[in-house]
């Protein structure tokens, strides 16, 4: 599935108070397309983690892990120059039935 960022679906406004609320967001994002397809966050085999500041690795991390305990997909983190929006974190990901 595409990138998902920090985008309120029913407001269409940014959340970004905070680097955990900003994923939190982009987690629930990814989970309501997983569901759309049928799908949970099992389902997931591989997420690509775009950050405007490795600095937020930790943070980021921190919220992720939250939604993989169990065999957690493969996953990469970069840092890019400028993500949609100037947002802080994007992520996208790999899913099959």
């Amino acid at each position: 599935m595409s990138g998902q960022i920090a985008l309120d679906p029913q407001t269409g406004e940014l959340h970004m108070s905070s680097i955990k609320a900003e994923t939190e967001l982009v987690m629930k994002n990814l989970g309501a397309v997983l569901k759309a397809a049928n799908m949970t966050y099992e389902h997931v085999l591989k997420c690509s983690i775009f950050l405007s500041d490795m600095d937020n690795f930790a943070e980021v991390n921190e919220v992720y892990g939250k939604y993989f305990t169990i065999d957690p997909p493969a996953r990469e983190t970069v840092a890019v120059k400028t993500l949609p929006k100037n947002v802080n974190v994007e992520i996208s990901c790999v899913a099959a039935l």
